[in-house]
């Protein structure tokens, strides 16, 4: 069984729908404030968004996008409150009469992140949980080798999101999977061997070790990196190989997900996100993709069962389950399978 100290997964990441009014309204029943959202709206073709506290809330950055941050911003999110978030008019966020999905996720520390004597950048604002192992790091490249980065966790991160936001140039992703060696891009692209990227040095439970790229330490550029620590029954990163078959893989998390995004990484292919909210049928066939602007996806083709212990793809569909394939993940939970209150999760 897999146990795990966090009781209710809701109490750290949510998945949250809503319909836009083209004004200002409040999002609530997030369950928690956030610190991180992204949304995207579901019925209509437009950009992405992450917004969070470590980058402050007059600025936006955009997954399907190598865009710069949007600054200036007043009419996004204007605040993250107890139990969600406010907007204002702004129509990526909330265009009137257009369906919306935000993924949330609470971090909270914003003071004492841990350095030893190889850390060589702090970054100027964050935020950190390490209960729920999520962290949001505002920091300045260096443009050097072995740039060591503070990132709060307390241990090693398992998925990284890097984007510079003082100018354009792609994410850089990276996952425990493919380790350091490897990155993956917000684009079709399989993984590439790139050591300017992470010096081909995985990162400890203090520091990420930035290479000399653009990606994420280019000197005097500015950048936001979302960090994820895998915590038992609450999150998972891991990766499977297609079979090509509608009994495809099952892919074990732990817990009930709530959250899975998707990625071949041996060869091109969309990123593709699926949730527990959008289609709440146990067979679960919205999707939105973050390295393009389109509405969801309603395809039978991307038929995905969430069970109490994991998921199971239910396609022949290339971009889940080409025989031979590598494909990489990230989960978050709506329930644990057992809680440290041994509480059982159960399929929808």
């Amino acid at each position: 069984m897999a146990y795990t100290t966090i009781d209710k997964s809701t109490d750290y990441f949510n998945t949250k729908l809503y319909a836009g009014n083209g004004s200002t309204q409040t999002i609530s029943g997030v369950g928690f404030q956030p610190d991180m959202t992204w949304g995207k709206a579901r019925t209509t073709t437009t950009n992405h968004v992450i917004q969070s506290t470590a980058q402050g809330l007059s600025t936006a950055i955009f997954p399907n996008l190598t865009n710069a941050e949007s600054t200036g911003l007043s009419n996004a999110i204007t605040a993250f409150n107890a139990d969600g978030f406010a907007l204002g008019s702004w129509s990526p966020l909330n265009a009137s009469g257009q369906n919306f999905v935000s993924w949330n996720w609470k971090a909270g520390t914003t003071s004492g992140i841990a350095t030893n004597g190889a850390t060589v950048t702090t970054p100027s604002s964050y935020s950190f949980n390490q209960t729920s192992g999520c962290s949001i790091l505002k920091y300045t490249g260096t443009g050097n080798t072995n740039n060591k980065l503070a990132h709060g966790l307390g241990a090693k991160p398992d998925f990284i999101m890097f984007k510079k936001t003082s100018g354009d140039i792609n994410w850089g992703i990276y996952h425990q999977s493919l380790t350091a060696d490897y990155r993956l891009l917000f684009t079709t692209g399989a993984q590439s061997d790139d050591d300017s990227f992470m010096q081909d040095s995985e990162p400890d439970s203090v520091n990420i070790n930035l290479g000399y790229g653009g990606l994420n330490n280019a000197s005097g550029a500015t950048y936001i990196a979302y960090c994820f620590a895998e915590k038992q029954g609450f999150s998972k990163f891991g990766s499977y190989v297609g079979n090509g078959n509608i009994d495809s893989p099952f892919i074990y998390t732990g817990h009930k997900p709530a959250f899975v995004m998707v990625k071949k990484s041996s060869g091109t292919g969309r990123w593709s996100i699926l949730n527990n909210k959008s289609n709440p049928s146990n067979v679960t066939y919205l999707m939105l993709s973050p390295n393009e602007n389109s509405a969801d996806y309603t395809a039978a083709a991307w038929n995905t069962d969430f069970l109490s212990n994991g998921f199971k793809i239910r396609s022949t569909e290339g971009e889940y389950n080409a025989d031979g394939q590598t494909y990489i993940y990230m989960a978050f939970a709506e329930s644990p399978l057992v809680g440290s209150n041994n509480v059982p999760a159960t399929a929808k």
